[in-house]
Formats: structure tokens, sequence, C-alpha cells
């Protein structure tokens, strides 16, 4: 990672002046790329929306982006008013641009992904900090993700042109082959969350593009800044136009809805809330669609009689504090074996006590905020919950008294099992401990959700170890480590947590058709 530059606000100005603030639809800023084409809600102006050029008429409004740091607006985008309209104007691009991306060779699609992520790395600069403006964490994990996000690029211009695909004899004719051929899918849906906003956009992108499907994107509402940059990019490495899609609007149901109901969509891929997700599956019944879910998590952190405390509390860092607490695979529910318990506590704390909260850009912070006003009284919410039904504060636990929306790293002791911080998905700073006798008794509350996305496992037995993994239902499980996800690896999780996985060669699958041809010799 570079040495963090030095943020000023005239370098805030010039990097806000120069972001891209419409949404991009068949290779063209529909609103320009400045935003300032805004024909109003009633206004029956023409603009283009498929890769020909076709002619729909798409409203605009102000879409305010707040930084969460100080609570003002970042910047105003030129959202479409019609999310239905846009979505619908989107995917006739992408339907259009389908079946001469499909017959791309492998190596051209490989080629293009190569050069999107040289060009995100390029572009660093400007992509951390602007994941640090509109979502509040640290530079430093800023230019972590953009790293993290650009290896998806890469992966997959690997796996373009690895294709599955197989010839053999039939078994039971030798006159005839079996030949079983991968094709992609078709025109996807993307929507990804506000809490990676780039790195989620690669994790989809990569393998729709490799597999050899057109894109529409939707972008959370609250980040739609970095992947407003990224479809950018994805244009300069050579990315056709209608291939990539990108889709600004504060009407998401009425855009997925618009679109999913149309027979032209082959697949929808979703990260974001178990609840959302469900009303995506029972939609994407209807033209029965090949989905990916990457839902809710509760990811339970078990240190058990074996663990290394230097080990476990570093990998709790990573694990809680990372994202600023806003990650489906944080570290939730904190179950601690009672005959290290004290002393893993104390650590925690100590780790929680020294980590910097502040505003991204400034160098020494560690701890951002979180990402709205509504987030950070559910927080307060959690804690006073916790409190009153005995929970012990250890550190932090009360809202920090300055513009922006933060709340300290905080450490809970003596948590009961029914509070809510132990039983909801917390997505911010707070790690509740509970404290257990028996590593059976771990195990199963590991298991007591309706999650099973990531788990954590602190022990140097591998008895203890082997006893736990086997015994977690979790599609993921990182032992004595904080950070899991790679994009060489499968990532998804069981149960309620999601169907599918992405990253690695599953990640490529999820793109694909299967077709099966018998030939006769």
């Amino acid at each position: 990672m570079p040495d963090l530059p030095t943020i000023t606000p005239e370098t805030v100005a010039d990097l806000v002046d120069r972001l891209p603030r419409s949404s991009w639809i068949g290779g063209r800023w529909i609103h320009g790329r400045d935003g300032s084409d805004r024909p109003g809600a009633n206004s029956d102006t023409d603009r283009p929306g498929a890769a020909s050029g076709t002619a729909v008429s798409l409203a605009a409004e102000d879409l305010a982006v707040e930084d969460p740091a100080t609570g003002e607006t970042l910047v105003t985008i030129a959202a479409a008013s019609d999310g239905a309209a846009a979505g619908l104007a989107a995917l006739d691009a992408a339907a259009e641009a389908q079946a001469s991306w499909a017959a791309t060779t492998p190596r051209e699609r490989s080629d293009i992904l190569r050069r999107a992520f040289e060009l995100l790395h390029a572009r660093a600069d400007d992509l951390a900090l602007t994941m640090t403006l509109e979502m509040g964490k640290p530079l430093a994990e800023g230019y972590g993700e953009v790293s993290y996000g650009a290896e998806f690029l890469r992966w997959f211009s690997e796996e373009a042109v690895r294709t599955p695909g197989r010839l053999r004899p039939a078994p039971a004719a030798a006159d005839q082959l079996m030949f079983v051929d991968s094709r992609p899918v078709g025109p996807c849906l993307l929507i990804t969350p506000w809490n990676f906003p780039l790195s989620m956009g690669t994790r989809k992108i990569g393998p729709a593009l490799a597999a050899g499907c057109t894109v529409v994107l939707k972008p959370a509402g609250m980040t739609p800044l970095s992947s407003l940059l990224l479809v950018e990019i994805l244009e300069e490495a050579g990315v056709p136009h209608g291939v990539v899609n990108c889709v600004v609007t504060p009407q998401s149901k009425e855009m997925s809805a618009a679109v999913m109901a149309d027979p032209r969509l082959r697949k929808v891929s979703f990260t974001g809330s178990t609840p959302v997700g469900k009303g995506l599956l029972r939609q994407a019944a209807e033209h029965v669609l090949r989905t990916s879910m990457e839902l809710g998590g509760n990811a339970p952190f078990l240190v058990l009689p074996s663990a290394d405390l230097d080990v476990a509390a570093e990998a709790a860092r990573l694990a809680k504090w990372r994202n600023n607490g806003e990650a489906c695979t944080a570290a939730n529910r904190f179950y601690v074996h009672s005959s290290v318990a004290e002393e893993f506590t104390r650590r925690l704390a100590q780790v929680a006590d020294s980590l910097v909260e502040g505003p991204g850009i400034e160098p020494e912070s560690t701890l951002g905020p979180v990402i709205s006003a509504k987030a950070l009284s559910e927080m307060q919410e959690l804690v006073d919950d916790a409190v009153e039904r005995g929970a012990r504060i250890v550190t932090g636990g009360e809202a920090l008294d300055r513009p922006g929306h933060f709340y300290p790293a905080t450490v809970l002791a003596d948590v009961p099992a029914d509070a809510r911080v132990c039983r909801e998905e917390i997505f911010g700073p707070i790690a509740p401990v509970v404290v257990m006798d028996d590593v059976d008794e771990m195990i199963a509350a590991a298991n007591s959700t309706e999650f099973g996305l990531m788990s954590y496992v602190m022990a140097e037995d591998h008895r203890e170890i082997a006893r736990a993994v086997r015994g977690i239902a979790s599609g993921m499980v990182a032992v004595n480590v904080g950070v899991a996800s790679d994009p060489a690896a499968p990532f998804g999780g069981v149960k309620e947590s999601g169907v599918g996985r992405e990253g690695s060669h599953e990640g490529l699958a999820e793109y694909l058709e299967t077709t099966y041809v018998r030939m006769a010799l």
C-alpha cells in the first residue's frame, strides 16, 4: 500500500469536481457526465437508452450523497426519477449488446478485464478517496479495497480463458460423442451494497463479463460515486457500449421489479439484507431467473481454551473493526471460553481503545463514522438494550459528541444471550462478549441463528479447531485470522445468508449455463 497522501480541502474539491454524476446507459451519461443536463420529473425530453441510440424519456431528480464524517452533502447526483423506465432502458442496452459480447473470444474479454485491473490501480488515489468520502472508511482501507476490488478483475481475466467444457465418448454407444458446453446466462441485474462500493461491483461484474454476459448495475443510493467511476474505467478499458450499464435512482424497488419482470433478464445477483434478498427471490421465481444472493450475517467469533490470545486479539481487531464494523463478515458475537475470558476481554478492550476515531481522510484515523444518522441511533439502541438486560460496558458505549456519525469502538461484557446485540446483525463497531464453560456449548450458540455466512475460530489445539470447524454451520470459517475474503476463494453462506458463491471458479460458473450435445459420428 502506498504512503497515504495528504488530503486537503482543495484535494477534495478537485476530486468532487471531476466525479461523474449521472447514470451510464448504452455508452452514454444519460444526463451529461456532470449531471448538468437534468430534465425535470414532468419532462418528455428524449434521452439515449440503448446501445444503438434508442431514445427513451428519463426524467432526473437531485440525489444528495452525504459525507458521513460531516453529515453534510458531498455531491448531488442527477438520479433517474423513474426507476422502472431507467432500468428498462438499461436492460434494452444490455439485451441489444448481449449477442455481440457473447460472440467475442474469451481472450478478448480477458484482455479487457486485465486492462481494467491495471486502470483501477492507476486511478487508486481517486477511487480510495471517493470511497472514504462517500462511505466513511479510513483512507488506508480505501486503498486496500482498491487492491481487493481490482483483484477480482485480474482473477476473472484469467478465468475467462478457462471456461469449462468437455468432450468424451458415450459410455454405451461407440458411434456417439457427448459434448458439454458452457454458455453465458445472458443479461444480468447486479445490485450492490453501500459498505464496499467498489469491490462488490468488481466481484459481480468481473465474472459476468468473463462469461460473456452483459449487465445492469444498480449501486446503493448512499454510495453511487465509486460505481460511476468504475464504469468510466471499464469504458476506458474497452468494454463495448451497452455491455455495462449503471443506473442511479432512489426508486430501487421499482427498478428491480420492472427489470426482473422482463423475460430478457436471465440472472440477478444481490448483496444486501436477508429480507430484501427474500423479496428478490420471490420475484425471480416468476421467470425462473438464476440467482446469486449474498445476504445477512451474524458471525460468531469463538475463543477456545487453547487460543493464543495475542493472535486472537489481532484477529478480532480486523474481524470486528475493519471497515468501521460495517461488513456482513464482521465478527458479531464473541463466545469466549471461561478459562481465557478475563484476559481476552481485557486485550479486546485494549485493541478498542487503541483505535482512533475520526474522518477517514485524516491519516491517523483507524475507525471512521458509521454510514448515517439512523445507523448511529441504532448503535446506541443496541448498547442500551444490552445494558438494560445486564451487560456491562467495558469501553465505549456512547455516541461521540462531534459532527458526523461517529460511534466509538465498544466492548460489552456479561452480555446475555437474549440481548438484541447477540441476535441481530450489528453492522457497527460494537463487540459483545459472552462467556461459556464448554466448547460444545459455544458451537451450539454459534449455530443458534438463521444466518451462516462467516465464522471465526481461535485455537492452537488442532483437535479443538477440527471440532469447531466441523460443527459450525457456516459457508466460510476463518481460523486464527481476522480476514478470509479472497478473489481466489468461494465467498458465500448457508441457511438464510444466501445462495450461490462469488469469487474463485465457482464465481464464473454462476454466470454460465450448461448445454449438453449428443453427437453421432
